[in-house]
């Protein structure tokens, strides 16, 4: 570990207290995949690094994915689910893969982090300017007009987001008509092996595909034809890293099952060091 980074990390934390009187109380929503999942009892505690989870609509129609089972929630969610209460796709994984994470980075840095996620609507005000690192699960999503806007404007003003597990050409495609709306002008790029964000903490050249735990079952490591995993990304004109896309990969399923014996440990190991990495980017940059 680079302990001036670090001495960085804590320094732009502590920088972040000014934030804590105007970030909205912790909340939680119904979840896609289950619901009960203990509550830390730190989760109105105010910590120097809060993860934030972006919701957001579901794209009409839905995909495919889970065997069938996803599409299938992503259709009926789309029809017929408010978004705002939970339930639908921005709540993938969420939130026992949120709080996994957050023990990992509470385990494995000097971050003082809170072990609870927060919820993140672009339609609330301007709470999202309070939450400097934003997450999400854009297996499905779409952005208004009003909320790629506001996302714009978060990342202009130095705010950070990934994008992860959306699987395939037809997922792609989904995917970009919303972040098209957020950066009509600027490319998205591969990420270069050599670029800080695989080597601010851990040296990660060597990546491999993110499986999910339904890999397990299914016995490949991709679905929907996303064959190759691809870490790709969007600058600024300071060739800052703003927007993190992990395609073809399911980080969020590495930390979620990175308690569970029978998934592979690479996995986990490898979905974590990132993380971190992009945690400390983002802290940093």
């Amino acid at each position: 570990m680079n302990r001036p980074i670090w001495l960085t990390i804590v320094a732009a934390a502590a920088g972040a207290v000014g934030l804590w009187a105007f970030q909205s109380p912790f909340r939680e929503y119904p979840a896609q995949e289950y619901n009960n999942v203990p509550l830390p009892a730190d989760h109105n505690t105010l910590k120097e690094f809060q993860f934030a989870r972006l919701m957001y609509p579901d794209a009409p129609g839905g995909l495919g994915g889970f065997g069938g089972g996803r599409g299938a929630r992503g259709r009926r969610g789309a029809a017929s689910m408010d978004w705002t209460q939970g339930r639908t796709w921005w709540t993938n994984d969420y939130p026992r893969s949120d709080r996994h994470l957050m023990m990992a980075v509470n385990r494995l840095t000097r971050i003082d982090g809170r072990y609870t996620e927060q919820p993140v609507n672009l339609d609330d005000g301007d709470d999202v300017f309070n939450w400097p690192f934003l997450y999400a699960a854009t297996y499905n999503w779409e952005l208004t007009p009003a909320q790629a806007a506001k996302l714009r404007e978060y990342l202009a003003r130095g705010g950070f987001l990934i994008c992860d597990d959306f699987w395939g050409e037809d997922a792609w495609r989904v995917f970009m008509a919303s972040l098209s709306r957020v950066y009509p002008d600027r490319p998205v790029e591969e990420i270069p092996d050599g670029d800080p964000v695989f080597h601010i903490v851990y040296d990660l050249d060597q990546r491999f595909q993110i499986a999910g735990y339904w890999s397990l079952r299914s016995g490949v490591t991709y679905m929907n034809g996303g064959v190759v995993p691809h870490w790709r990304g969007v600058y600024d004109d300071k060739k800052r890293l703003t927007t993190a896309l992990w395609f073809n990969n399911d980080t969020g399923d590495s930390w979620q099952f990175a308690d569970a014996p029978e998934y592979p440990e690479k996995y986990s190991a490898l979905g974590i060091r990132i993380t971190v990495n992009h945690i400390a980017y983002a802290m940093t940059h």
